[in-house]
């Protein structure tokens, strides 16, 4: 059987101007109708030219302009070439706000900043969370049936929820005097609720709607070194039994923080990582050409650790990484793990932050150069 990379998305891309002027009730323009126009006609998407029609007229309802956007998305990913896809998450507001609006026990509290003038409306937990069933399976079907490709949905964590939340609940009266062990315990309780009542039944609804593999996002992983194990934790708790692929997402993170706590987590395929944003743009397979490889790399193998979802693109930049490069990234990762088997190809993150114009180049590039990679391991 020939070498094979599967490459993939992360998660988020922005959404079209026709889709977040529809949704503010704002106007759509004829700036807006071209890009419709533009992209319908470069990824070929049958179909779109009635679509555009429609917003021409001012005729196309909300949840027509939502399904479209799915559809553009698709387009692009698949046309771009990638092995495994989602939708951008074209439906979903924010990560964490899509998760603290559907469930109870939350308020929220204001605005803040994340990063790169990027906000979310955070949360206080108020009560024990709960849903009141699985959240995204129709978000899922809608995707599955529109696209030939393996499907990975991504789901936000139980620790990225409860560190992104404030806690009026579970650290009770006099939470600031509490001793560490009762603000400790508070913590744990408050993932352990939000893993088992809150993510598990979204998993478990998707894993019986045919999904077979749940992507489990944690960018709060390395926020608090000491609590990595509450991470592994939760994820644990809000997979467990589930029959599908399943994997976590850390972006930006110091990684060495992870081990060995993540040496805990129960049937992870791979933990799908940043590289590319701290790494050197020059090509190159030595460890000091691969400065954003070599280190990250080295705690996969130190620990063995057995897979890697490797970042190659930088999603902070709208430099388009060469063919070549994203190769000599791939082929650095195998000297260094010795398997070609323990890797797979994506983005460092979503790339939310990236026109499509970009985007599309650097995922078309990136599955070029792991195409070049297998070329050269013989795949």
């Amino acid at each position: 059987m020939s070498l094979h990379f599967a490459t993939r998305e992360i998660g988020s891309l922005a959404k079209p101007s026709w889709r977040v002027k529809a949704f503010a009730g704002r106007p759509i323009e004829e700036r807006d109708i071209t890009e419709a126009k533009r992209w319908g006609a470069r990824l070929a998407l049958a179909g779109h030219e009635e679509f555009v029609q429609k917003l021409e007229t001012g005729t196309a309802g909300l949840g027509e302009i939502d399904d479209w956007a799915v559809r553009y998305a698709l387009a692009l990913l698949e046309r771009a070439g990638l092995d495994v896809v989602y939708d951008g998450e074209q439906r979903r507001t924010e990560m964490y706000d899509h998760v603290a609006d559907f469930a109870g026990g939350f308020e929220p509290r204001g605005t803040v900043r994340s990063f790169d003038n990027k906000y979310y409306v955070k949360a206080a937990v108020v009560e024990g969370p709960s849903v009141p069933g699985p959240q995204d399976v129709e978000e899922y079907e809608f995707v599955r049936a529109q696209t030939d490709r393996r499907v990975k949905v991504p789901l936000t964590g139980a620790y990225t929820m409860v560190d992104w939340s404030y806690d009026e609940h579970y650290s009770g009266e006099g939470a600031l005097g509490a001793s560490a062990e009762r603000r400790q315990d508070a913590r744990r309780r408050f993932v352990s609720d939000v893993a088992t009542s809150v993510i598990s039944p979204n998993v478990n609804g998707l894993v019986e709607s045919g999904a077979d593999w749940i992507q489990i996002d944690e960018p709060a992983a390395a926020t608090k070194p000491e609590e990595v194990g509450l991470v592994v934790e939760g994820f644990n708790l809000a997979t467990r039994g589930a029959k599908a692929t399943k994997s976590m997402h850390i972006c930006f993170s110091d990684y060495s923080a992870l081990w060995p706590a993540v040496l805990e987590l129960e049937d992870c395929l791979e933990l799908q990582l940043e590289f590319a944003n701290r790494d050197s743009r020059e090509l190159g397979r030595r460890d000091e050409d691969r400065p954003g490889y070599a280190p990250t790399l080295a705690l996969f193998r130190d620990y063995g650790y057995p897979n890697v979802g490797l970042g190659v693109l930088d999603i902070h930049s709208d430099f388009v990484e060469p063919a070549e490069l994203v190769r000599d990234r791939i082929l650095y990762a195998v000297d260094v793990l010795g398997d070609p088997e323990r890797i797979q190809v994506n983005p460092d993150c979503g790339l939310r932050t990236r026109s499509w114009d970009v985007v599309y180049d650097k995922l078309a590039n990136m599955v070029a150069g792991t195409r070049l990679a297998e070329e050269d391991l013989g795949g």
